[in-house]
């Protein structure tokens, strides 16, 4: 029986699966069970934010690992200590929650947030809803589910958490509208700078300028879901920096740790003592070995030039695509690209680029890059030569 037989006989079929067995990696590089190699443009949806086994990463886990692998949260530990202060600092936060994954930490900033508006208002004001985007998503446990704002998600698993209203993206009319129909009873307004699962689908400046406008007039608090668009990937350490706001809340997760689980939900001085002991809490949040991987990604990305080098690397790739026939336009920013495609279906163009040595990944109906931030232009150049080699056949 090999890898793949013995993988599907034990394992749920939840995953539509490629059959490709990677067994190893270094930098940007994959290597598969057979020995074939790929370069890597989706960085495990970007989580590999360092690529494969970079070496200061290795040493920081293995040096934790040697040290102390778990503790319970009854206890503390110094490096989960240095890494909240090092991303508080970093991002201007006041205080952070440990959790194991984006869903984790989008289900803590939910809680937050309903609890805030509980605290202040009081339970009789049943001031509750939180808004969120046509289009968006947020993760796959009940809330999140519930809060993801595609049809597409909402099956088979009823009755759905309530208290989640939809607004269409880049539609100030239809917020407004929304604001004013549940007038008094919205606690927060969720969204994604970016809607990487719905396509790399920038929000517009003036829309999210109205959503802090509106925000900010009526007590609701804001949380941005950079689960995929932080920790650098679009340019910045937050992507809110680029749109010149301060979201109440901001959760991360993917890339933050190198490839290790974890999930941040940081919050600002408006909210940031809500969550008080016993109304919140995860077992394996702030795993030491996940931090210590976390305090490696920190120093990489916050090192002087590294951000600055991730937006030319974007602008590289889109300066090399741009005049390509096949494609129709390039959303997104930094290093989190969605490409069009005029005739070409996504699917099949990531297969044949499988087939040829290039691992991507699409969304809806495009081609998403995710690579490591690493990434250098010679391997950019080798995986952007195998895709126009497809786009072109």
């Amino acid at each position: 029986m090999n890898t793949i037989e013995q993988f599907n006989e034990h394992v749920m079929p939840t995953y539509g699966r490629y059959d490709l067995v990677l067994e190893k990696g270094e930098q940007r590089t994959a290597v598969s069970e057979d020995g074939r190699e790929y370069i890597d443009f989706g960085s495990g949806i970007g989580t590999n934010s360092l690529g494969f086994c970079n070496e200061d990463w290795v040493k920081a886990v293995c040096d934790q690992a040697h040290k102390i692998q778990h503790t319970s949260n009854y206890y503390y530990t110094k490096v989960q200590a240095d890494f909240a202060k090092k991303l508080c600092e970093a991002t201007g936060y006041s205080k952070m929650f440990f959790g194991n994954s984006g869903a984790e930490a989008n289900e803590c900033a939910i809680k937050l947030a309903r609890k805030y508006s509980f605290d202040k208002y009081g339970r009789q004001a049943e001031r509750n809803i939180i808004i969120t985007l046509v289009n968006s998503f947020h993760g796959r446990t009940m809330a999140t589910l519930s809060a993801t704002g595609q049809e597409v998600f909402h099956n088979y698993f009823f009755p759905f958490v309530p208290g989640f209203v939809n607004v269409k993206a880049n539609d100030i009319a239809d917020l407004k509208a929304k604001l004013e129909e549940n007038k008094g009873k919205v606690c927060a307004v969720m969204f994604e700078f970016i809607q990487g699962e719905g396509g790399v689908v920038p929000l517009e400046k003036d829309f999210v300028k109205a959503i802090f406008k509106e925000c900010e007039n009526n007590d609701i608090l804001t949380i941005a879901d950079e689960v995929q668009t932080g920790v650098g990937r679009t340019g910045t350490l937050l992507t809110s920096q680029q749109y010149g706001v301060k979201p109440d809340i901001t959760t991360f997760a993917k890339g933050l740790a190198g490839g290790l689980p974890i999930g941040v939900c940081l919050a600002g001085e408006k909210c940031s003592d809500v969550l008080t002991p016993g109304t919140h809490g995860s077992t394996f949040g702030g795993n030491p070995i996940c931090c210590a991987g976390g305090n490696a990604v920190l120093d990489k990305v916050l090192s002087e030039g590294f951000l600055t080098e991730v937006t030319k690397k974007g602008e590289y790739i889109r300066e090399k695509l741009s005049d390509h026939p096949e494609v129709t336009g390039i959303d997104g920013l930094g290093l989190m690209l969605g490409i069009s495609l005029k005739t070409k279906k996504a699917g099949e163009v990531c297969k044949a680029c499988l087939d040829n040595g290039l691992l991507i990944l699409t969304a809806k109906d495009k081609l998403r890059f995710l690579p490591p931030l690493t990434i250098t232009c010679e391997e950019i150049d080798k995986g952007l030569d195998i895709l126009k080699k497809i786009l072109s056949e």
